[in-house]
């Protein structure tokens, strides 16, 4: 992906580099990535999967965001690969 701009950020509200999630929903305005990282900045587990389209993206965003958490909303938008 190119140029990418963060749509959404999620975080699980779980402090701690066993329990918390953050999820973003980015895009390069073509295609669409769904970026998770497992644990703290330093020592989190990156995985994502880009998507064709923002259903598609949006489709795999929602099986993350189950109810097992409180999931809350960063609604702060950062361009390029920053926060991840």
């Amino acid at each position: 992906m190119g140029n990418v701009r963060t749509v959404e950020h999620w975080w699980n509200g779980a402090w701690g580099r066993l329990s918390r999630l953050d999820v973003w929903l980015r895009t390069d305005g073509q295609r669409w990535d769904v970026w998770l990282r497992e644990g703290g900045v330093e020592s989190g587990r990156n995985r994502h999967t880009e998507y064709d389209d923002e259903t598609s993206a949006r489709m795999a965003l929602a099986d993350v965001l189950d109810s097992r958490f409180a999931w809350r909303r960063m609604d702060h938008s950062t361009s390029g690969s920053q926060g991840v």
